[in-house]
């Protein structure tokens, strides 16, 4: 497998939980567990290959797979970018329902 699926993967898995996590934390913008997971998950890759356009070092190593410097920081991107859009898109619910 390349690591450019890994990476994919990593940050799909990432984004989930991080939506979820944020959904759980702060329940007036929670979209429900399967809302969170979608979410997270489109947060988490688009976050996370923004963050490796940024930062090359999280692609990998050259040469070989992935190491563990890279994976952690797939991981922390790709959750934060899923909270993050979660949060976003359970506000702009939040507001649209409220009105």
């Amino acid at each position: 497998m390349s690591g450019a699926i890994i990476n994919l993967i990593i940050q799909l898995v990432a984004g989930a939980v991080g939506g979820n996590g944020a959904g759980a934390a702060l329940k007036n913008f929670s979209l429900g567990g399967l809302g969170n997971t979608i979410a997270g998950a489109v947060g988490g890759i688009a976050g996370g290959q923004a963050l490796q356009g940024l930062l090359p070092a999280l692609a990998g190593a050259t040469g070989g797979g992935p190491d563990l410097g890279s994976i952690v920081g797939q991981v922390v991107g790709g959750g934060a970018s899923g909270a993050i859009l979660t949060l976003i898109v359970g506000l702009v619910k939040s507001k649209l329902v409220s009105k």
